[in-house]
């Protein structure tokens, strides 16, 4: 399960690389967990819009004492299971991120590394959104890991290539959902401090056993 990430505060840097013009006024996070209010885009009257959504995808279905919120969708299945298929058909979106966060080891001894874009200021994960009443959340879709990504994990999140963000948005490509060049991230091991949801300053990102 992949269930962390970070974004930098860059509103040109991220209006520029989706096609935004309402750049939010979020806030820098380095340890972005389940259940926060995140930076996503997404389609309104045909056009790319930022908006604050929760991590954690709530169907407009659900009962209002649902449990499960899941912050994962995988790309393999998401076009017949029931809590993701409507999202998928009217509702994709994606979610900008400096870099993310994955764990390498067994239980009790995990080492976490930093994942991070060479080429662009932010990774644009595919994700689904739902609104129910007035709670709007989100996903994240996940595929099998490239080369490099499995050195630490056999999953990863499904990293859009720029060229495939409108037609994600607007048509759902399909194809898209595939896992993407190793040569375009860049990865290191960084501190355990990471690992308490608390902590959410610019160290966590800081490489270390050099």
């Amino acid at each position: 399960m992949y269930g962390r990430f970070y974004l930098k505060n860059d509103k040109a840097n991220i209006a520029k690389q989706f096609s935004v013009g309402n750049p939010l006024n979020s806030k820098t996070s380095y340890n972005i967990t389940p259940s926060q209010n995140c930076t996503v885009v997404r389609l309104k009257k045909n056009e790319s819009e930022l908006a604050n959504l929760s991590w954690g995808l709530v169907p407009s279905w659900a009962k209002s004492d649902v449990k499960i919120k899941p912050i994962n969708a995988k790309a393999e299945t998401i076009k017949e299971k029931p809590y993701f298929r409507s999202a998928y058909k009217k509702q994709r979106c994606i979610i900008p991120a400096s870099g993310f966060y994955e764990w390498k080891g067994s239980k009790g001894n995990k080492q976490p590394y930093c994942i991070y874009p060479l080429n662009d200021p932010c990774f644009g994960f595919a994700g689904l959104w739902e609104k129910r009443n007035e709670l709007e959340t989100f996903t994240i879709i996940t595929t099998a890991a490239n080369e490099l990504m499995s050195e630490v994990h056999h999953r990863m999140p499904v990293i859009l290539d720029s060229k495939d963000y409108d037609t994600w948005l607007k048509d759902g490509d399909y194809k898209s959902l595939k896992p993407c060049a190793s040569e375009e991230m860049g990865m290191h091991m960084v501190s355990s401090a990471v690992n308490k949801p608390s902590n959410n300053g610019a160290e966590l990102i800081t490489p270390v056993g050099l």
